[in-house]
């Protein structure tokens, strides 16, 4: 094992995380806990920018983020597949890096790639348990391990998530993270195509969903997380 992760988000494309879940990742390194994130493609189909483009702006997001870790494991961007290799090349991820949780794209989402990464992630993560399943790292077999918990990130389609978290004294810090992306966004110089999220209306929305869900636990931006296993506590009292 590299180093043990406590938080291992996953994302189809690079900027995922950070569009969605770059607050809670940077809340629970602030409080010490380790975080990584593990691109599955380099959003090499991304109708703006270029793949050294995008190679840049992933750099410096993750220095923000403050990541132990970020890799890729360059699968086909547009053409991401729920088979055998691709679930070993996960498995291997999560049996080196040991997340007690784990982060994956929103079910149903506009692009194709963010439902078929949840499944596949979430599958990888089950087998990753499984000792029967051999994998190795540096020529050394790995042992088997399976997170504690799986959540997923809401992402262009709004899910009501099952956990809101307060992330308002990082909100700055996550705008920050977002605006490496900035081939991504809306340019007025720009003359490259437009993009469901090249508008201006964009980061509003953003903006406009982390006051939405913060109003319901009475802060001023969160970000939502679903559950994919019912949740226990030893006491309600836990939850207040």
């Amino acid at each position: 094992m590299d180093r043990k992760i406590n938080i291992l988000a996953f994302a189809a494309h690079p900027d995922d995380v950070e569009i969605s879940a770059s607050g809670i990742m940077i809340k629970h390194q602030m409080a010490g806990l380790t975080t990584g994130i593990i691109d599955l493609t380099q959003g090499e189909l991304s109708s703006r920018g270029h793949l050294e483009t995008r190679k840049s702006e992933t750099k410096k997001a993750s220095e923000i983020l403050k990541l132990s870790v970020r890799e890729n494991l360059n699968m086909n961007d547009g053409f991401l597949e729920i088979n055998q290799e691709s679930l070993i090349s996960i498995i291997k991820v999560i049996r080196r890096y040991q997340p007690d949780i784990i982060l994956i794209n929103s079910e149903k989402d506009r692009h194709p790639d963010h439902g078929i990464a949840h499944k596949l992630v979430h599958r990888a993560a089950f087998l990753s348990g499984l000792l029967k399943i051999q994998t190795f790292s540096d020529d050394k077999p790995q042992k088997e391990w399976r997170p504690q918990n799986i959540y997923a990130y809401i992402q262009d389609v709004f899910i009501q998530p099952d956990l809101i978290i307060d992330v308002s004294e990082f909100w700055a810090k996550r705008t920050q993270a977002l605006e490496c992306f900035s081939s991504q966004f809306y340019d007025p110089e720009s003359s490259e195509p437009n993009t469901p999220i090249s508008t201006p209306e964009f980061k509003k929305n953003i903006e406009g969903r982390s006051v939405q869900l913060a109003r319901v636990i009475n802060c001023q931006h969160a970000e939502g997380l679903i559950a994919i296993k019912p949740l226990g506590v030893n006491l309600l009292s836990d939850l207040l």
